[in-house]
């Protein structure tokens, strides 16, 4: 194997160790050079990005995208020049397409009316579809909204109305109090609903604004069930519990959610429920390979039958971390030969 692996990052942020790298990107160079497979990490940077299309065309074989966009300053130029680089043959792991279908939040609203994920679930695009609709929602109890930008839970509202509706309400009237608390820490704040409604609109404007809105499930306190993917393999699952406090539904760290780490089998019905709907979510999230390493988070809910289901609650792919089992990286490295032997297989 003569041409690398490229691994790309981005100078700065608040994901990376001392030496100037996120803590999970050189165990996968060490593991693919044990492996036989060259690897390399270039920062990117928008000044230098034709250059940096130019080296990697020449030599690398694949890439590995291992940014958080919340790092870029540029994120479009970063993204058209992995569509370049995919259009030359480059292996892309992932797409940049697939990077931003699997990773928005309005998957959940492509993957709607699916097994995965109840039929009111809604995305605004516009302050003025989020005015006249959310009122509506609202008024069939708890939701959640979820911005698409930001990072553990921050812009993530869970939303109810303090005094009781008449039964017949259809829209919740926009003087109604509202209690909102936020998962980054579980912290409650009282609005009008008019004036949180206001307070969103920052959500909604500039790039990649958008708000998704879906129903509350309370069983998120027993925990919110992670799937770890390689590509279409499962390798571990992460059950998050949120802290024991009345306001708390929050699974990430920071909000001091309990973490423990199971195997895939232990989670059986969850892993094969979901692996048969891979063909319809590729198929839904615009036809491209899965991403390398990715993550689908799930809530247990109780249909109509009182029987436990799993509901979508996230989909995460741009630049998963996996700093607390550093061993993966042979795992990572291991599929990325396979996919590398697999396009060779098919170009011969």
């Amino acid at each position: 194997m003569e041409k690398k692996v490229i691994f790309f990052e981005v100078q700065g942020g608040s994901d990376k160790g001392p030496d100037g790298y996120r803590k999970d990107t050189m165990p996968m160079v060490h593991a693919l050079k044990e492996h036989g497979q060259d690897a390399d990490v270039i920062f990117f940077e928008v000044a230098k990005k034709q250059e940096i299309f130019e080296y990697v065309k020449e030599n690398a074989i694949a890439y590995v995208s291992r940014i958080n966009p919340g790092n870029l300053k540029d994120e479009s130029a970063y993204f058209s020049m992995l569509r370049q680089l995919c259009d030359e043959g480059i292996i892309g792991m992932p797409h940049p397409d697939a990077m931003i279908g699997y990773g928005a939040k309005d998957a959940l609203v492509k993957l709607a009316n699916t097994s995965l994920v109840p039929s009111d679930t809604y995305a605004y695009y516009t302050i003025e579809e989020f005015k006249n609709t959310f009122p509506k929602s609202l008024a069939h109890g708890i939701r959640v909204l979820k911005q698409n930008r930001g990072s553990t839970g921050e812009g993530i509202w869970r939303v109810q109305v303090v005094d009781e509706l008449a039964s017949d309400t259809t829209q919740v009237p926009l003087t109604a109090k509202i209690k909102c608390t936020e998962a980054k820490d579980n912290h409650v704040e009282y609005f009008e609903l008019a004036t949180f409604m206001d307070f969103c609109e920052q959500y909604i404007v500039g790039d990649n604004g958008m708000l998704v809105d879906m129903q509350f499930l309370p069983r998120i306190k027993e925990g919110e069930i992670r799937l770890f993917m390689l590509h279409d393999k499962p390798i571990n699952v992460v059950h998050k519990k949120p802290a024991d406090s009345e306001d708390a539904f929050s699974a990430t760290l920071f909000s001091g959610a309990n973490y423990r780490y199971d195997k895939p089998e232990d989670w059986q019905e969850l892993v094969d429920t979901f692996l048969s709907q891979l063909p319809e979510v590729m198929e839904r999230l615009g036809g491209y390979d899965l991403p390398l390493i990715w993550t689908a988070d799930f809530i247990l809910d109780t249909d109509e039958l009182g029987n436990d289901r799993y509901v979508l609650g996230e989909m995460n792919c741009s630049c998963v971390g996996f700093t607390s089992e550093l061993e993966l990286a042979h795992n990572v490295a291991e599929e990325i030969i396979a996919k590398i032997k697999e396009y060779n297989t098919l170009s011969v």
